[in-house]
């Protein structure tokens, strides 16, 4: 589903998304288009790139191709979701300790979408760091 998803295919690119954008949050996935964890992802977020457009727009970046953040944001996971609002990087407090990203597939198109829209109200607020309407700490609990 990567393919249906706008793609950034140079660092520059990621840049201009990021700083161009006055009145939407930036949604960008870092990742591989072939990862499975990427696909899942990717499906999710062209489901509901409709809903959301009216305050986030959606990008795709592989990390392979433009490997000039994978440092700076510690792209070390298969997939990486982040957010960004007036060329300011939003975190998200998703319980798991790691406020900068979410590191792993959301499947649920409503969770991304209550996300998204937690990041859209606090950011307009002048916020840094928001907090998640649901608590991830447990997802992995047996």
């Amino acid at each position: 589903m990567a393919y249906l998803l706008p793609h950034l295919k140079t660092g520059w690119a990621v840049d201009q998304a990021i700083v161009n954008e006055e009145d939407r949050v930036v949604v960008i996935r870092f990742g591989h288009d072939s990862d499975p964890t990427c696909m899942v992802q990717d499906e999710v977020l062209q489901s509901i790139s409709d809903s959301v457009v009216n305050f986030a727009v959606i990008y795709v970046v592989d990390i392979t191709l433009v490997p000039d953040f994978n440092e700076m944001y510690e792209l070390y996971d298969d997939c990486t979701t982040m957010f960004f609002f007036h060329n300011r990087h939003i975190m998200i407090d998703l319980g798991t300790g790691n406020n900068n990203k979410i590191n792993w597939a959301l499947g649920d198109k409503q969770e991304m979408i209550d996300i998204i829209e937690v990041v859209y109200r606090g950011a307009r607020k002048g916020r840094g760091l928001v907090v998640s309407p649901k608590d991830y700490s447990t997802k992995y609990m047996y």
